[in-house]
């Protein structure tokens, strides 16, 4: 609210200015004056310099108060390469913005209207036009480049050794499933969905899908330094999966499987004690509004090594499993004594 309060206070005296300036152009002409105070352009001139440092200052101070409040550092290799694109184009622009604001406001100061100078007009020029249309197409077409550069790597195919896990946005919450042992997804057919025991419409005729892992949770768990391929669906509308800490997202779109891959390098556990930061979490989200209930869609990325991860995956019990208990194998019969062992029992009791 402060905030809203200082922008609004600082408009109306923009608007004051303007007003005052105006009225001091009506009350020339009805005097039948030619020519404007130029006391006044001097004021207007001051207030323009005062603007620009001003505007500058509260620049770096809005840097500064949200510099902690910013996303750590990349935790992807796909990551670090969009942070690094993220720098040279924040760094051309920024340059680019100085010296632009820089020389608009010198020029409203330095040639300000005074008695003894006139405005110059000159209606066109080739090599101005040429000048301020080819340097900023060549810089632009140089930042496309990169940002192409890493959009066909995000969605080049994964590596072969890559993990599968699939994703799928309902509202108002992620599902994410695990190929199992025979390291292959089942089929699908949204016609079997069921809320009760089939949130995916798995076909149950395909044995794939026996030993398939589904979780309702939300929680997409990858090993570390181990690529990972996502595939993308909807059950309903269009949602976006949004992997922030990677810098990743791609649509969710009903009836079209999207995919991207990934290469985590930093371990939740690892990213605790970098942030110092024992609450943290990787996050999901949905950057894509897809309903009244878009803003509890947030799910959570485990980056975990091997041996955490294949721990996880072992206490796992298959999707259809946990619908199917019945189906459960039966735990081990407990080994029957031995012979001697039983005599040897008999004769203690008899004694």
């Amino acid at each position: 609210m402060s905030i809203f309060i200082i922008v609004l206070l600082t408009a109306l005296v923009f608007i004051i200015i303007y007003q005052v300036g105006k009225a001091s152009e009506h009350v020339s002409v009805l005097r039948g004056e030619d020519k404007l105070s130029y006391k006044t352009y001097n004021i207007i001139a001051w207030a323009l310099v005062l603007v620009f440092v001003g505007g500058m200052y509260g620049l770096y101070i809005c840097n500064e108060h949200f510099k902690d409040k910013m996303l750590p550092d990349a935790a992807s290799v796909t990551g670090v390469n969009y942070d690094q694109m993220f720098k040279v184009t924040l760094i051309t622009t920024g340059l680019v913005f100085f010296a632009t604001q820089a020389l608009l406001f010198w020029f409203a100061f330095r040639y300000k209207s005074t008695e003894g100078r006139k405005s110059f007009y000159f209606a066109h020029s080739n090599k101005l036009e040429l000048l301020w249309t080819t340097v900023p197409a060549i810089a632009m077409a140089i930042l496309v480049a990169f940002g192409l550069k890493n959009w066909a790597a995000q969605t080049s195919d994964a590596p072969a050794d890559a993990s599968v896990v699939e994703i799928v946005g309902k509202q108002f919450n992620w599902v994410v499933r695990y190929p199992g042992a025979d390291n292959e997804l089942g089929k699908r057919n949204y016609t079997l969905i069921n809320e009760a025991n089939n949130v995916l419409g798995l076909d149950w005729k395909d044995p794939h899908n026996m030993d398939d892992i589904i979780s309702g949770t939300g929680e997409l768990h990858v090993v570390v330094n181990k690529p990972v391929k996502l595939l993308i669906n909807s059950r309903d509308v269009i949602h976006d999966v949004g992997l922030p800490h990677f810098r990743m997202k791609m649509d969710a779109v009903p009836g079209i499987t999207t995919t991207i891959w990934f290469t985590p390098t930093i371990t939740t556990d690892s990213m605790k004690a970098i942030t110092k930061n024992p609450n943290f979490v990787y996050e999901i989200s949905c950057d894509q509004m897809c309903g009244k209930g878009h803003y509890s869609m947030r799910g959570t990325v485990i980056v975990e090594t091997p041996e955490q991860h294949k721990k996880w995956i072992e206490s796992q019990k298959s999707y259809y499993v946990e619908n199917h208990p019945e189906t459960a194998p039966a735990a081990a019969p407990t080994a029957a004594p031995k012979a001697d062992s039983v005599a040897k029992d008999k004769k203690v009791a008899l004694k």
